[in-house]
Parts: C-alpha cells; structure tokens; sequence
C-alpha cells in the first residue's frame, strides 16, 4: 500500500522522511464538510534540504501546491457529500408543523422522487465558491501555528484547531446561508415544476439578503456558527492526531499506509460531527428561517428559537438529521484525503 511520506518544513519546504520517534504529528486540512490531509513532520536534525528549493522547487510554489491541492481535495468533497448534506439540511429544518420527512432513507427517496437527482445538488455552488477561501484559511492558520510549536501534542492540534475554526467561521457562516436558503428551495418539486424559488443561485441569494436584510442578514446565525466550528475543527484535529498515532504504533513498519490515513481523517470527521452538532441543527433553523423575507421569521432570535424548538419537540430536536451527516462525514473526509494527497504528489513530483 502506497505511503505518504511527505514532510512539511517552515517556509513549506519539503522532504521525505518516516515518521519520528514512532509518532506522526500530522498537520490536517478540514472544509463546512470536515476535509483532512496529513503530512509527518521531522525533527530540525532531519533537515537537509536547502532552503529556497526542494526537488527543483522554489518555496512559494510548494506552499502554493498546498492550497492547490486543498482546493481539488475539497471540492471532491463537496462532490461526494452534497447528497447528504441536502438530506441534514432537509431534517434538520423541519418542524412539527412542516413535516415531510420521516427518517433518512424517506428523505433520500422522496426528494430523488419528486426533485429528481438534481434535488439532492440544490446550493452546491455556494460550498464549491467559498472552499478555496476556506481551505487557504483553516490550511494557513493551523499550519503556520503548528510550525511555531516544537514538541507537538494533540493538545496542540486541539488549540490550533480551535483558533483556525473560529477564523474560517468568517466566511462559512454567509456561504452556508446561501447554501441552506437554496436547499430549502422548491421542496417536493421537480426542477422543471418548480414555483417556490426565490434565487437563481448562491451568489444571487446572499445579494438579495444583503439587499433586504443587510449585512446582518448575511450573518444570520454567525454565533451559532461559530459554537459550532470552534469545538468542531478543534475535536477534528485533535482527534485525526491522536488517531494517526494509534496507528502508526500498531503498524509493523512503524508508518501509516495511504488506507490508514483514509480511516483516520473519516473517523475523526465522525467524531468532530457529534461534538458540533447540536449547534448545527439550531443554526440551520436559524438560517433557514424566514426564507419568504424578514417578515415570515418564525423566531425573534437564537434563544427564542432554541426555546420553541426544545419545547415543542424536546431533546431530541438537538439530533435532527445526526445519521445523515455520520454517513457524510466518512466519505467525505477519505474522498477528500486521497485526492489532497494525490495532488500533492502530482504537483511536487513525488
């Protein structure tokens, strides 16, 4: 089985090395869909490169390739998980009162029956537009923190983790907008009956909440986001570390082979969904409130929807559509992880 082997230097130099001491201290790329990549690490007697090029590379272009590749990465990601995603979202924003679904599979099946498969892409622009900013976000700001630290932990992960998640909010929160205000759109239609859209797509649904709502409107449910993608990516990296670890100590060659990898970014994916999940539910409701205009918005606020909800469908609300998004979560971490990492490859001639 293929290995990655690919070590990351400061400045984004690199070289190949096995992994150090019997641990591997992984540096992870997530996405709104939780996206992972890994490379080892060496120890500053390892270094033998020079510094401006490695492998006939200059340093700008290997720190370029990461972002190439994790924009590649992430949008085979979004390819693979957007079926799911529109499932969660579906589950999640459903009330009592608008009840269509009862479970993921009838989810699945009615919206490929009355919407076709087109159904399951509603909004899928909006995910594949905001990647690129995204990925360079979470890849720079954990990277570049990871770098600084010497002896590095999962606690170490877990804190740059938390800082990097807090920052791509930023972006994810008007993006996943767009995104939830699409996917809500037409339900039980098919493409070419629909009579319910309000937005031609993503980009014209954040300019006409921009236009009606402000730019607050934009940021609707940002707090939410934000509770949400601070512990998430944080419990991501951590635990794709921890993971890493384990199995690059049972391995016999002390290394992890390209299909343990895979496992670990789609099992820590998993993980990091069933810390942040419940603020994920409470921000789709958020967010996919009021999708007629400010005047048809069933809450005044966070709280206000948050007591509705729990008293009108008790604790479970907070789980609404947690199996879809655990089927998401694994094929979207490993479909993302090999094609990072094949990039990588392809692009720095390994």
């Amino acid at each position: 089985m293929a290995q990655l082997q690919q070590t990351t230097l400061d400045e984004g130099h690199t070289m190949d090395a096995p992994p150090s001491k019997g641990a591997v201290g992984a540096l992870a790329l997530p996405t709104p869909t939780g996206v992972a990549a890994a490379v080892d690490r060496p120890t500053p007697e390892d270094v033998i490169v020079p510094e401006e090029k490695q492998n006939g590379l200059s340093s700008s272009w290997i720190m370029a390739s990461d972002f190439i590749a994790g924009c590649v990465g992430g949008a085979a990601g979004v390819l693979v998980g957007q079926p799911f995603d529109t499932v969660k979202v579906r589950l999640q924003a459903q009330t009592l009162a608008t009840k269509r679904y009862n479970g993921v599979a009838h989810c699945f099946v009615k919206i490929a029956r009355q919407e076709t498969m087109f159904g399951f892409f509603k909004g899928m622009a909006s995910p594949l537009a905001g990647l690129a900013f995204i990925n360079t976000i979470v890849f720079g700001v954990q990277g570049n923190m990871m770098r600084q630290i010497e002896n590095q932990t999962p606690f170490s992960h877990f804190c740059c983790g938390a800082v990097s998640g807090s920052i791509q909010s930023v972006i994810a929160g008007p993006m996943e907008l767009a995104k939830i205000r699409m996917q809500m759109e037409g339900i039980g239609e098919d493409k070419q009956h629909q009579t319910k859209t309000h937005y031609k797509g993503s980009i014209d649904a954040i300019r006409k909440i921009y236009h009606q709502e402000g730019i607050r409107g934009c940021y609707r449910g940002f707090t939410l986001t934000l509770l949400r993608d601070t512990p998430g990516f944080a419990t991501y990296f951590m635990s794709y570390d921890i993971l890493c670890r384990r199995i690059a100590d049972v391995s016999k060659d002390n290394e992890i082979g390209i299909g343990g990898l895979l496992m670990a970014g789609g099992l820590s994916g998993m993980i990091s969904w069933c810390v942040s999940f419940a603020a994920d539910v409470m921000k789709t409701r958020i967010q996919a409130d009021g999708i007629e205009g400010p005047q048809s918005c069933q809450y005044t606020g966070t709280i206000d929807m948050i007591k509705k909800s729990y008293h009108s469908e008790g604790i479970t609300v907070f789980a609404k559509g947690l199996g879809a998004s655990l089927l998401r979560a694994f094929p979207v971490n490993a479909a993302t992880f090999t094609v990072v990492t094949l990039m990588l490859g392809f692009i720095q001639g390994d």
